[in-house]
């Protein structure tokens, strides 16, 4: 298994080669960079503005012309103005060289700064993390502490009226959107129309570092709870059918019946020789599972809530054309998204231990 996972982290390397590659060179063709950006915004200021924006050139925006700068919307604007504001965002250098330097600094966990708030890539994700994890963490954590326990209770009664009932308000929660649901809870419970039982903005309240320890508790979780009940509805869903489906087919086969012909209890069918084979496509998914409730599912809620989390940061951060914010939390998101793809390996031979990854290398 120690080869088998040396093998998978060397290749960690090559993947994160490869996506921020191809990524680079999309964003390299799509038009409206930071260049344009600053210069679009440059066209509605005085000469003055433009000047001191131009590091010192000393140039007037009027009566100069950059037609040959190959920038739309850059004419009237002075070439040393333009070259300015390309050096600024490293536009001074070709596409190879500007992709070997983020690669030298990627490798040193330095994402440099962003290109429209005055903070470094690495201060903005320690910033916004801790928002996205809280929402994340505690989602998941309910989805799957509800939906396996569900999910087996449904397949061991299937076609009981638990199992209609159930099924019944599974497919009402998955067929909610989550961003509708959330509007929903604040017109009902936070202030929106009647009750002002749960607060709408941040994790923690202004009072936070006064508290004592079980206030701070109370409080985190009083913040936490209608963002957290959002992001759960359609995991929950999903989840408990998987795992409901998975273990009706395990049900059925061969070895179960061969088991209980041997006078084994249900129990021991079930958590002995069934629970083991059925877990491993819920396994499966939990990297996804993760990658997706803590930065990507969030983002609608983290907006509804005034959550200011690394998925609203991310979603700007494209809309702004905010190169250095892209790529560190494209570059974070990936490596994330590999490490537990390995973790889910290491759970399968916890859950069977039958499953031998190093013979197959």
């Amino acid at each position: 298994m120690s080869a088998y996972l040396f093998r998978r982290l060397l290749l960690i390397v090559p993947t994160l080669l490869g996506i921020l590659l191809i990524n680079f060179l999309i964003i390299q063709a799509a038009p409206g960079g930071p260049v344009e950006r600053t210069i679009a915004r440059m066209q509605g200021l005085d000469g003055s503005a433009a000047s001191r924006m131009g590091s010192g050139s000393g140039s007037e925006v009027s009566g100069a012309s950059a037609s040959g700068s190959g920038y739309r919307g850059a004419q009237g604007l002075p070439p040393e103005l333009i070259a300015d504001i390309e050096k600024q965002y490293g536009f001074d250098k070709p596409p190879a060289e500007r992709f070997w330097l983020m690669l030298k600094n990627y490798a040193q966990f330095d994402f440099g700064k962003s290109f429209f708030r005055d903070e470094t890539v690495t201060g903005l994700i320690k910033e916004k993390i801790p928002v996205s994890l809280s929402i994340g963490l505690w989602s998941t954590l309910i989805i799957y502490l509800i939906s396996i326990p569900l999910g087996i209770r449904k397949a061991l009664h299937n076609g009981s009226s638990f199992d209609l009932w159930t099924s019944s308000a599974i497919i009402v929660g998955y067929a909610i959107p989550g961003f509708l649901f959330a509007i929903l809870l604040i017109i009902l419970f936070a202030g929106g129309s009647y009750w002002q039982w749960f607060p709408m903005q941040g994790l923690t309240s202004e009072n936070f570092d006064t508290l004592s320890f079980w206030a701070k508790a109370a409080d985190y979780a009083h913040h936490i709870f209608l963002p957290t009940l959002c992001l759960t509805i359609g995991g929950f869903a999903t989840l408990t059918i998987l795992t409901k489906n998975s273990f009706l087919d395990e049900i059925g086969k061969q070895y179960v019946m061969t088991a209980r012909a041997k006078g084994l209890t249900e129990n021991q069918v079930l958590y002995g020789h069934v629970f083991r084979n059925a877990m491993l496509i819920i396994i499966a998914g939990l990297p996804a599972t993760l990658i997706g409730v803590f930065f990507t599912g969030s983002l609608l809620i983290e907006v509804i809530f005034n959550l200011d989390g690394l998925g609203l940061l991310s979603f700007e951060a494209v809309l702004n054309r905010d190169y250095p914010v892209v790529f560190g939390t494209l570059w974070i998101f990936t490596l994330v998204g590999l490490l537990l793809k390995i973790l889910s390996d290491i759970v399968y031979t916890l859950v069977d231990p039958r499953i031998d990854f190093e013979s197959r290398g």
